[in-house]
Formats: C-alpha cells, sequence, structure tokens
C-alpha cells in the first residue's frame, strides 16, 4: 500500500467545529477508551479539533498513531493550539478502525474511529457500543457487528417494500408448492 505523507506541519486551515468524541466512563480497562467521529478524511484538519478537546480533560496530545487505510494524506506533524502533535502510521499491526493517541501524563488512548459518512444512527450505536466498560471488542469488530447489523436492516426493509407494493409473502413451509390438486377439488 502506498502513503502519502505530508511533510510540512499543517495550520493554514480554518478551525474546525469541535470533536465529536465519546469516552468510556471510569477507568474499567477495555479494547478501547472511546470513539472518535470525524467530519472528514482529512487528518491536517481534523486532529487539531480532537486533540484540543482532549489537552482540556485528559492531557496534552503529543503523538498521534492511526492505520493509512481510510486515509489519503498523512501529515508528519499537525499544529494544535500551543504546540505540534506528531502523526505516524501502521499497515499491518495497527487495526484500521482505531487511533492511538499518547500523552506525556496520561499515557495512551485507543479510539474506534467510525468513518465520516457514517449514517448518525449507526454513528450513536457504534460510540455507545465503543464506550462500553470493560469490553473486549476490537475496533474492527465492532465496525464488522455494525455492518451485519446494517444489512439485515437493509434486508428487511426491502422484504416490506416488497410487500407494501403488491409483492407476495412466499408460500408458507411445508408446502412450498402451494395448495396440492386434491385439496383443490382435482
Amino acid at each position: 500500500m502506498a502513503v502519502t505523507t505530508d511533510r510540512t506541519t499543517t495550520d493554514e486551515h480554518a478551525p474546525s467545529p469541535p470533536a465529536r468524541l465519546s469516552l468510556t466512563p471510569g477507568t474499567a480497562p477495555g479494547l478501547l477508551d472511546g470513539a472518535w467521529w470525524p467530519r472528514s478524511r482529512d487528518l491536517s484538519r481534523e486532529l487539531p479539533a480532537l486533540a484540543e478537546r482532549l489537552d482540556h480533560s485528559w492531557g496534552r496530545v503529543t503523538r498521534v498513531t492511526v492505520n493509512p487505510a481510510f486515509w489519503p494524506v498523512i501529515p508528519r506533524k499537525v499544529s494544535v493550539t500551543g504546540h505540534t502533535v506528531h502523526v505516524g502510521w501502521f499497515t499491518d499491526e495497527q487495526d484500521p478502525h482505531k487511533l492511538l493517541l499518547f500523552s506525556r501524563t496520561a499515557d495512551r488512548l485507543d479510539l474506534l474511529i467510525i468513518p465520516p459518512e457514517t449514517d448518525p444512527a449507526a454513528a450513536a450505536r457504534l460510540m455507545s457500543a465503543a464506550t462500553t466498560p470493560g469490553s473486549l471488542l476490537t475496533a474492527s469488530r465492532l465496525m464488522e457487528d455494525e455492518r451485519t447489523a446494517d444489512d439485515a436492516a437493509d434486508s428487511r426493509n426491502r422484504e416490506e417494500e416488497w410487500e407494501t407494493e403488491g409483492g407476495t409473502a412466499p408460500p408458507p413451509a411445508g408446502n412450498p408448492a402451494g395448495p396440492s390438486r386434491s385439496a383443490q377439488g382435482m
């Protein structure tokens, strides 16, 4: 996989809205510490809002790592109010749906990255699932579970649409061909 890196420190972007972030309450250990739902796949634009939000409640973010699977450009450094955050990446070692954040004082946070194009209802479910104290589900597993649930809902919706548009329900189980000739008086 080719990774595009931007060797400049970014600060030319207009400020982003506050980060959409949900953290696990308490200190129960789990595989994830919360979830982040960025508004785009532009790390240089999205990371400052995330870091600023965490700087106040968790500790100054100094370093971030991502898997480049979903990020078209990975900046080497990102300017955040008052400091710089260094950005790194791992292709095989890091779950593509996870972001690792490091600070000098609070060690590390592992966050589920919810793709920006995710439906708000699905994002809310994912944020809730990622913040379950003591959960042993990985970021990729949460995303797969959500895709499976979404596919099942789509299937139910297609079936309901078929029924309301004049389609017929499948024949009852055990009688796939419908009534027999003898039942019809033949």
